[in-house]
């Protein structure tokens, strides 16, 4: 199983050694992909989680435990379409190809499996149709 999450800390586990117990005692494989991190505040880790089905679900349970809030990329990466001018500006910086052009309808689409969640649409997007939703 690979997915990618967003592990939301609060002020009061900020500083615990989750993430090395996470691999250490469920093996899991732990790419991060983006982090904010600060003393005594609440923070967050976009990671990608790799291991096998039931490892990964104990991992995910470990994670609860302590108190760490879980959502899917996608649920906190987000296009508004109603939005979305289609005008590509976006797909020119997106360094994972999760926002791409269909050449054939010339639609911008977004494919949040892709996502790292590195936020670099935001800012270029002139309607401000992409939106991150991280606490």
């Amino acid at each position: 199983m690979k997915h990618k999450v967003v592990l939301h800390f609060s002020k009061d586990i900020w500083d615990k050694p989750i993430i090395y117990k996470l691999i250490k005692e469920y093996d899991l494989i732990v790419n991060i992909l983006k982090a904010s991190v600060l003393p005594k505040r609440e923070s967050y880790l976009i990671l990608e989680l790799e291991g096998d089905s039931d490892t990964y679900r104990q991992g995910i349970d470990y994670l609860r435990e302590c108190g760490v809030v879980i959502d899917s990329i996608d649920q906190d990466i987000k296009r508004d379409a109603d939005i979305c001018t289609h005008c590509g500006a976006c797909t020119a910086i997106c360094p994972t190809n999760a926002l791409s052009i269909d050449r054939s309808t010339m639609e911008v689409l977004f494919d949040s499996e892709l996502c790292s969640g590195c936020e670099l649409c935001v800012p270029v997007c002139p309607p401000r149709a992409m939106e991150v939703f991280i606490v």
